[in-house]
């Protein structure tokens, strides 16, 4: 599962990068995704869950979370410090998630921050049908589209707001937020930019 294309690069700061993801704020970080968030206790999907730092924060407000990572030592890590929350943890990737398989309980809301610049053009097509099988109807996917030179990260491809709603779009998928041009909120991220959009299942 480490073989995962958008995982290249991460093998070189393992530890940094845990250490940093999981003193990142949710309320912060994901701020103009709160009104969106489904009633408690919900089921939501983390997918890229990194170091668990996101998953972690929504088990804490209350909701039933399946987190799901596919590189080992980051899922580990959250998996390890977050052990008493009521997290599912599962090593898988996308675009597919085959380990939630068809007859999963659908998701009122999915979290994908940060991940989409991992997949190409044909993997985000095949990613966005998945989500709209796995969402419930009326469910919501927040994500985040990071923009500019590579991070930890050295497996990326350009991101497109428009292009995205346009793909979400073809699956049933309304545009419910769309924010351009958002600063990065982490230091050191120069020329970095966010576009952070909702997505609502009609």
């Amino acid at each position: 599962m480490d073989s995962v294309s958008g995982t290249r690069g991460y093998e070189d700061v393992i530890d940094a990068f845990i250490e940093v993801s999981q003193a990142l704020d949710f309320a912060e970080i994901n701020k103009d995704f709160l009104d969106f968030l489904p009633p408690i206790p919900s089921c939501v999907l983390d997918a890229g869950a990194g170091a668990g730092q996101n998953a972690a924060a929504l088990a804490r407000m209350g909701y039933s979370v399946v987190a799901v990572e596919p590189f080992a030592a980051f899922l580990d890590a959250g998996r390890s410090h977050y052990k008493d929350l009521n997290i599912t943890w599962i090593q898988d990737s996308l675009p597919l998630l085959q380990t939630l398989g068809d007859s999963s309980e659908p998701f009122d809301f999915i979290l994908v921050d940060g991940v989409w610049h991992h997949l190409d053009e044909e993997e985000r097509e095949r990613c966005m049908a998945r989500f709209s099988t796995l969402l419930s109807k009326g469910g919501v996917c927040a994500m985040s589209l990071r923009h500019g030179p590579a991070g930890a990260g050295k497996h990326v491809f350009p991101t497109d707001g428009q292009k995205t709603a346009l793909l979400a779009r073809r699956y049933g998928l309304r545009v419910a937020l769309h924010l351009t041009n958002q600063p990065s909120k982490m230091r050191n991220k120069p020329g970095v930019t966010w576009t952070r959009m909702v997505f609502r299942l009609a």
